[in-house]
């Protein structure tokens, strides 16, 4: 019976392979590894390759369970809720032709504090097909009810006054572009139900005045 001798590796082709084995390492973690957990591309090769795309914050998952959470127990928002009363008839006012000249474009900057257990309006005055973009968010990502309305603009003060609902809803950032149907004053109803305020940072663009 032969003896069997199994071949041993020289320690230099150990050392070799030992090396080549953490290049391959280190090469996967800085392509694949970093952009795709933690967003990290130094070099490039992971946008290159796709593996960007697989990085998620974290910011953004505790964002999307802030959302989930502060929703679920929001009451459903109906039709019947939008707008005036069916018994309170739109003015004749509503029905002006728009002006030949609207309104200079602006920009502003501007932060509202809806107090705790409380609502509050922001509006600003609009003539009939003028255009405004809005953005706005809360400060701290608080989902916070809110009410983006017109009234139109009369003659006479009206008994009940009469408004359209543009957008209602729950949320902590919407961003828009708005032509007013109608002169008058145009913005948001927001109602705060907790018990801390709420800070609301606006940005707007557009022919209004404040």
């Amino acid at each position: 019976m032969s003896e069997m001798n199994p071949p041993v590796l020289e320690k230099s082709k150990i050392i070799k392979a030992t090396l080549l084995s953490l290049l391959i390492g280190a090469v996967i973690l800085v392509v694949a590894v970093l952009p795709a957990e933690y967003g990290i591309d130094p070099t490039g090769a992971g946008k290159v390759l796709g593996f960007s795309r697989l990085y998620v914050p974290h910011d953004h998952e505790s964002t999307n369970e802030l959302t989930e959470t502060s929703t679920s127990s929001n009451p459903i928002i109906k039709l019947e809720d939008a707008g005036s009363k069916a018994h309170v008839i739109q003015p004749d006012e509503a029905n002006n032709p728009a002006p030949l000249e609207q309104l200079s474009v602006r920009e502003d900057d501007i932060e509202v504090v809806v107090p705790a257990g409380k609502g509050i309006e922001f509006k600003v005055h609009i003539l009939k097909h003028g255009k405004m973009k809005y953005e706005w968010t809360t400060a701290n990502r608080e989902i916070i009810y809110f009410d983006f309305h017109g009234e139109v603009k009369q003659e006479k003060k009206p008994e009940e006054v009469f408004y359209e609902s543009y957008t209602i809803t729950y949320s902590n950032n919407v961003v828009g572009t708005f032509l007013a149907p109608f002169e008058g004053i145009h913005g948001w109803y927001f109602k705060n139900t907790t018990d801390q305020d709420i800070v609301v940072n606006f940005r707007l663009k557009g022919e209004y005045v404040l």
